[in-house]
């Protein structure tokens, strides 16, 4: 059996096969393969040119990790529990590539600093690849907005029939929050974009190494400040998570209201084939399946938080084996957020919006209620608080006669103020509700096609 190349030679006794067992974790951070060799590659290169190894010893040593690379990549390499991490595995493949000379590798750093550099390279580029999907989700939601910028629907508070909107800027306001999402993983990226590297275990080294020159290689913005913060820190893996959490939670509430939509009372959404599901009992079923598990999803990323939120909550300073944790943790949610991204993606673009239903349903309530409380103060010069009760009574009135606003004749109006006139119906339909709505990110048409043009500038 091939020693592990770190492990300790004081110990005179291995590991039980409990404490391998758990100590594993190759299984979860192989992921970080091409991060670890790529902040390897930049180690070697700082090294030779500090001539802290000499320029042969450092192309030699280049040259098998490329080839590792390469390897991995073609699907040559199978990693070994024999080595208990992807960093562990890495240096291992690089002896048998480059026999001893490979040994020269971790001088002036520890796995310490390498873990937390190979999982900060890691995130900053999936973070792009989150950002992707969630711009793809916007396009996806903008276009279905532009078809339907006069679609009337109702829109809700309390999940009741408050005033008309349309579905267009319905759909609006989840490209907004996906925006927010987009610009917090930015930040993210730009305040984890500080280089570990060169940290050591935790006091840094007394070798003349050039933290520069591996942040300028590896695309960080500057090296990290102090040495017992940077091998310690993981406000930039919480930071992520809180990013895919919040993603995870905005993806929830529309999984919601597609599940709501497309219920038989709602008939809001129609869920072709393809993106539902049946019942093994009842042949008449057609479920949501993909949108209830991407509302279940958000359980998951919300637990993965809080995970590693009380797993840090006790550590002292500064590396302890439980940060081993924050792998798993991290590419769970990842996964998750990233599988929940592409689902809600193909349910908007697939999905048939039923517009008659939505406008029925804002028709044949009494969504223009607060239009005409507006038209009493407007024309008739009543305080708000007046009109308010005014229109309570109309509404109350109309409830027991069982007629909407706008099936009342002008006489059954002028019984509540006999200055009301037959203007008051220009206010009652739920289209000319939505038209007037034209102040600054309100629902009108007019409004709606600006947003979408803005949005399109701003996010595509």
């Amino acid at each position: 059996m091939k020693k592990n190349p770190a492990r300790n030679v004081h110990l005179v006794k291995g590991p039980t096969n409990l404490l391998e067992k758990i100590n594993l974790s190759i299984d979860v951070d192989s992921r970080l393969y091409k991060e670890d060799i790529e902040a390897s590659i930049a180690h070697v290169k700082m090294l030779s040119k500090t001539k802290i190894i000499s320029s042969s010893e450092g192309k030699i040593i280049l040259k098998g990790l490329n080839n590792i690379l390469k390897d991995i990549e073609k699907g040559k390499i199978k990693f070994s529990n024999k080595h208990e991490d992807i960093h562990m595995n890495i240096e291992a493949l690089l002896f048998k590539k480059v026999g001893n000379v490979a040994g020269k590798l971790h001088t002036a750093r520890s796995r310490n600093d390498q873990v937390v550099t190979d999982f900060k390279l890691w995130i900053r580029e999936n973070s792009n690849n989150i950002d992707k999907l969630c711009k793809n989700f916007q396009k996806i939601l903008i276009n279905v907005a532009k078809k339907n910028i006069s679609s009337v629907m109702p829109g809700y508070t309390h999940l009741q029939i408050a005033q008309p909107i349309t579905l267009a800027h319905h759909l609006l306001a989840y490209v907004e929050m996906i925006g927010r999402d987009r610009e917090r993983i930015k930040d993210c990226v730009n305040r984890l974009n500080e280089n570990p590297l060169g940290s050591g275990a935790l006091a840094g080294t007394s070798f003349p190494i050039d933290r520069l020159m591996t942040s300028k290689i590896l695309g960080f913005n500057r090296p990290t400040s102090n040495s017992v913060d940077s091998v310690s820190d993981r406000d930039f893996v919480i930071e992520f998570l809180f990013c895919l959490t919040l993603i995870s939670v905005h993806l929830s509430r529309l999984a919601e209201e597609i599940i709501i939509w497309s219920s038989q009372q709602y008939n809001f959404i129609k869920l072709p084939d393809e993106i539902a599901t049946g019942s093994s009992i009842m042949p008449q079923k057609k479920n949501p399946d993909g949108a209830e598990l991407v509302r279940a999803q958000a359980a998951t990323t919300i637990g993965n938080l809080n995970s590693l939120l009380v797993l840090l909550k006790g550590l002292p300073m500064t590396y302890s084996k439980d940060l081993q944790k924050d792998k798993q943790i991290t590419f769970d949610s990842f996964d998750t957020v990233h599988l929940g991204l592409n689902v809600m993606s193909e349910i908007i673009d697939k999905a048939k919006f039923n517009i008659k239903s939505m406008r029925e349903a804002a028709d044949f309530s009494y969504a223009t209620a607060t239009d005409l409380a507006d038209w009493l103060v407007r024309y008739l010069k009543y305080t708000f608080r007046d009109a308010y009760k005014i229109t309570g009574k109309i509404v109350a009135y109309a409830e027991k006669n069982n007629k909407m606003l706008n099936e009342l004749k002008l006489i059954d109006f002028q019984k509540f103020d006999k200055k009301i006139n037959k203007n008051i119906f220009t206010v009652l339909s739920s289209i000319n509700s939505v038209k007037s709505k034209k102040s600054y990110g309100g629902t009108s048409p007019e409004n709606v096609k600006k947003s979408i043009s803005k949005a399109i500038k701003k996010y595509l």
